[in-house]
């Protein structure tokens, strides 16, 4: 079998060791080099350092409409090209250059959480299982029809950081396995059913913000979906603290708002959350207001903390409002 490689991140780099594997990898295609970092230097993506290491042939295209990736990628004469994580839509004359086109490991059950952040979707709105599926691509953005899928069980404390690990490794599992019995024609292609997709949205730094009028469930599935990035975040005596990690702790308070700090001591730091479910939310909510600690923080410029070492630095007192 000869193959292409698109994929880009640190997530495609297992998925590019398996085809390794399996294939001739005619060629690994990803995205530039990008400023990085305070200092905004010029870094390589991981999978252009990891195709480097293998000694395999790399392209890095600024534009992938103009043609030329496409004249590019029928040159290799493959039989199969492999996406993960590319980070581009590719075009028709692009998905078409192989013998048997694009084949792609999203990582969602599809048709749930289409697009770019599956991950932190699935988590964000009380996903309780999530998994890879390997599927043919078409023009749509994650439409084609699926192949093969794998799922696993979320953690109750799992971030999206450390799912993304275990599922980097079931999406190579799949694509070890499965791409080879799609090139024997053994993997009958399945229309998704598209009326129960759901969309799963680039991420931008706004979406970290907590809303505490939210069920504590909801906010401790928040908190931990945009760990690593964007960070989940709440304005504390108007400056932006990070929270990093929460614990569920039990009924708030009578008279608690949401927000409002109920217990700080250098042992923990407690807050009182409403009872709103957020949008989209699948997972199952507490009747009564409920409240959560807020486990490691960080503030601007410093290094992450425990939540009773911030009390302890005379950060944060018993009533004080997050918001």
């Amino acid at each position: 079998m000869r193959a292409i490689f698109f994929g880009t991140p640190e997530f495609a780099v297992p998925c590019l060791d398996a085809l390794t594997e399996i294939a001739d990898v005619a060629l690994v295609v990803c995205q530039p080099d990008k400023p990085s970092g305070r200092g905004l230097t010029l870094t390589a993506p991981p999978v252009k350092l990891r195709a480097a290491a293998l000694g395999l042939p790399l392209a890095q295209p600024a534009k992938v409409r103009t043609g030329e990736l496409a004249e590019l990628v029928r040159a290799q004469n493959a039989d199969v090209a492999l996406v993960v994580a590319y980070g581009r839509i590719l075009p028709g004359d692009v998905l078409s250059g192989p013998r048997l086109g694009c084949v792609n490991v999203h990582a969602s059950i599809l048709p749930r959480y289409r697009g770019a952040a599956p991950i932190t979707w699935a988590i964000a709105r009380g996903e309780r299982e999530a998994g890879v599926t390997l599927m043919q691509m078409d023009a749509g953005m994650d439409t084609g029809p699926t192949l093969e899928v794998r799922a696993l069980a979320i953690g109750a404390d799992e971030t999206a950081g450390e799912l993304s690990l275990r599922l980097s490794q079931l999406g190579a599992l799949a694509a070890r396995e499965g791409l080879p019995r799609y090139v024997r024609g053994e993997l009958a292609p399945a229309p998704q059913d598209h009326d129960h997709a759901t969309a799963a949205p680039i991420l931008s730094k706004d979406h970290g913000k907590i809303d505490f009028a939210l069920d504590a469930q909801c906010v401790h599935d928040h908190v931990r979906a945009m760990n690593p990035w964007p960070a989940a975040s709440a304005q504390h005596r108007g400056k932006r603290i990070m929270v990093h990690n929460t614990r569920m702790v039990g009924e708030a308070p009578a008279g608690a708002v949401p927000g409002q700090v109920v217990l700080a001591d250098k042992s923990r730091v407690v807050v009182a959350c409403g009872t709103a479910r957020g949008e989209g939310y699948v997972g199952a909510t507490g009747a009564a207001p409920r409240c959560v600690e807020l486990v490691r923080v960080q503030l601007e410029g410093k290094k992450p903390v425990r939540g009773g070492d911030w009390f302890l630095g005379r950060g944060v007192q018993q009533g004080d409002r997050l918001g």
